[in-house]
């Protein structure tokens, strides 16, 4: 069946394996037949079965092994693709029916291993790094190798903090294979729960024609501002992202369309492309999808579904804001009118509002206290039902196409998540972990902001050869101890400071801090607060965070920190020299992948500049109107920061007006006050920006600049 348009189209494109890593092949009649069974088999699975969860795992590995080999086949040659495949498949399907038969005799045995136990184990550990090879690349597969060797092999050999002891084969395999915290494991559930519900939701949103009304919707809402093209795509790419959360397949289905629209515009190749590619890349950033991190920080954290979702709305409206600005910039450089040959968007919404029944199914039931999965499934049967409505309903052969997306789409997530499984088992059985915590708070000596570098820099260094989502696990694994941690001990320095104490406390500073003891209770400096606190043991500080922080805050906190983790983890879809949504962009716009790559990167600088809200900013950590105001504070300290880095507001800006629009944004984001206080000065420079820009408007207009 043909779809309609370019968005109605699989989702092929939106897995980890797109955008310069390895590409499916097209499925043959039995593939398609497989993939529809593969889709049904996980909604039984997820609706209606008991299965144990490790078993359960273990079967979503199984089936996903196979529909792998039919897309990501070993090689051309017919026979040896045959013979090589055949094998791999018939041989993750018997480590998978082997976990189901065999874990009850293990443990009868004293979890003592015999030799069908080595040979399950083993095979289902090479299948599990060979198809993360195949689907998306060598990163990945090597980092689980080298994982898995540093228990066994070269633990013993490291120097200094990362030495490890070394445990046994036996046990390496065991933990790998029947482990609870192992391949099939948390971050296994998360996949055959969770993110395979959710793709399978945005497979059938797209094959419905949600798609085509998001654009429609976003070219009516938007179309006739200033530089609308660019707009439309920044709410296009944010609406599909909502509905898919994956950044690549959002540049690749709405890119054909707005990339094209923002060129005859007048906007630069490059800067159209990179724009998609920004937009694209907020797009995992937007509620209620969030691509399968937000699921696997649900899982880290233990924080809901629903409140992950809730808080993160004002942080992507944030980012979309910044995009914006930006677009309207360009716009303003160049000159370019507005468009009045725009549908009106009543007739849009007129003949498309039941492609938001899904959407408010899926929040409603969220809120109602449903759980993701329930809430995904009767949203994919309401996005049936929805579409019953349309001109175009969903036949047997659409629901059809649409399983098989969602499965083919699924198929290198659900490998990169298991052999990712691998990489989070070591970390947790070697420590790993904590000492990379421990050094990452010593290299900054105590400081957040210094911490936040670090992790952007490793977040970059990842990127370039893992997923988004392979790259957030990994970071957040190693580096969210230390953020929150840091968090905390700013918060008790304030509570410190205001003279807060426990029972507990007093006697702990005459043991480690005599000197400030009589200081306890009692309001001190900020410079004594601190040296306290660092003379107080880690077990004695997380006992004062407990009883001097509120539990509601100390949850907050921890959320923010793997926020600003997932949050800068996006970065390697537009940061060169990997940038595979600017890639992808740059291809649709004709435009050279470096030079849209570099503008992508500068259009989405709310990657940085968001996250800081997060630690040093009610954003996330306040109650009450605090997280509004501190958005409504942040817009203004954004508009300026993109004029400077742009050189432009409503005319071309000298260097002392950028320099001090830079420091006067700068001001607002850093920590140095109260949030009224930030707030006023933003009030102060919201008016200074007014005046500038009416200033500008008065003088004689610029004839438009030439684009290239």
């Amino acid at each position: 069946m043909t779809p309609p348009s370019s968005t109605r189209s699989d989702l092929s494109s939106g897995s980890p394996s797109s955008g310069g890593m390895p590409q499916p092949m097209a499925l043959g009649r039995a593939g398609f037949g497989f993939a529809i069974f593969v889709s049904l088999a996980h909604l039984w699975a997820n609706a209606f079965a008991t299965l144990p969860e490790l078993q359960a795992a273990g079967f979503h590995f199984g089936l996903f092994a196979v529909l792998c080999v039919l897309l990501f086949p070993a090689s051309r040659v017919r026979w040896l693709r045959i013979t090589i495949d055949s094998t791999i498949a018939a041989a993750a399907m018997g480590a998978a029916v082997y976990l189901y038969l065999a874990e009850d005799a293990l443990y009868d045995r004293g979890v003592s291993f015999i030799a069908s136990d080595w040979v399950a184990s083993i095979i289902a550990v090479v299948i599990v790094l060979e198809l993360a090879r195949r689907t998306t690349g060598w990163v990945v597969p090597i980092l689980a190798a080298l994982a898995l060797s540093y228990v066994v092999l070269w633990g013993p050999l490291v120097p200094g903090a990362f030495a490890f002891a070394g445990l046994s084969a036996e046990t390496l395999f065991f933990r790998s294979y029947f482990g609870t915290d192992g391949m099939f494991g948390p971050i296994a559930r998360i996949s055959w729960t969770f993110v395979f519900m959710f793709i399978l939701l945005g497979a059938f949103l797209v094959r419905s024609g949600a798609g085509d009304f998001i654009l429609a919707l976003a070219r009516a809402a938007a179309g006739r501002m200033v530089g609308g093209p660019g707009i439309v795509a920044i709410l296009g790419s944010g609406l599909m992202g909502s509905i898919t959360g994956s950044a690549v397949a959002n540049t690749v289905s709405t890119g054909v369309i707005t990339i094209p629209l923002m060129k005859r515009a007048g906007f630069p190749p490059k800067f159209a492309g990179g724009v998609e590619a920004a937009a694209s890349t907020g797009g995992q950033l937007m509620p209620p999808v969030m691509g399968a991190g937000a699921f696997v920080m649900a899982s880290f954290t233990q924080i809901s579904y629903l409140e992950i979702i809730a808080v993160s709305v004002l942080p992507a409206l944030l980012y979309f804001f910044t995009v914006g600005i930006f677009v309207r910039l360009e716009a303003a450089r160049l000159g370019l009118s507005s468009d009045t040959n725009i549908e009106p968007l009543w007739p849009v919404i007129r003949d498309g509002w039941h492609f938001l029944l899904p959407i408010a199914a899926l929040a409603g039931l969220l809120i109602a206290g449903f759980t993701p999965v329930y809430a995904g499934a009767a949203a994919i049967a309401v996005t049936v039902a929805a579409s019953w409505l349309s001109k175009s309903p969903m036949k047997l052969t659409d629901i059809a196409h649409a399983a098989a997306d969602g499965a083919r789409a699924m198929a290198p997530t659900a490998m990169l998540l298991i052999c990712v499984g691998l990489i989070v088992s070591v970390v947790g059985m070697t420590g790993v972990g904590n000492t990379f915590s421990l050094m990452l708070s010593g290299w900054a000596g105590g400081s957040l902001l210094l911490t936040l570098v670090f992790v952007a820099l490793a977040s970059l260094v990842l990127g370039m050869g893992l997923p988004v989502t392979a790259s957030y696990i990994v970071l957040a694994t190693l580096s969210a101890p230390a953020i929150y941690g840091l968090m905390v001990d700013a918060e008790l320095v304030r509570a410190l400071m205001a003279g807060a104490t426990t029972p507990a406390l007093a006697a702990y500073a005459m043991l480690t801090a005599p000197e400030l003891a009589a200081s306890i209770g009692s309001t001190m400096s900020e410079a004594d607060a601190r040296t306290l606190l660092a003379a107080l043991p880690l077990d004695v500080r997380a006992g004062l965070a407990e009883g001097l922080i509120a539990p509601a805050l100390l949850t907050s906190m921890l959320l923010a920190a793997h926020l600003v983790i997932f949050w800068l983890s996006q970065d390697s879809n537009v940061t060169p020299p990997v940038a595979l949504c600017a890639f992808a962009a740059a291809s649709i716009a004709g435009s050279r992948p470096m030079e849209t790559g570099f503008a992508a990167w500068k259009i989405a600088k709310g990657l940085y500049l968001v996250p800081l809200l997060f630690v040093y900013h009610p954003l996330i950590t306040g109650t009450g109107l605090e997280p509004l105001v501190t958005t409504v504070m942040a817009a203004p300290a954004f508009v300026a920061l993109a004029a400077s880095l742009h050189g432009y507001l409503n005319a071309p800006l000298s260097l002392v007006h950028r320099a001090a629009l830079g420091l006067a944004g700068a001001a607002i984001i850093m920590p140095w006050g109260s949030l009224w206080e930030h707030a006023a000065l933003a009030g102060v420079l919201s008016v200074a920006l007014a005046f500038l820009w009416r200033l500008q408007a008065k003088k004689p207009a610029n004839p438009p600049l030439q684009t290239s």
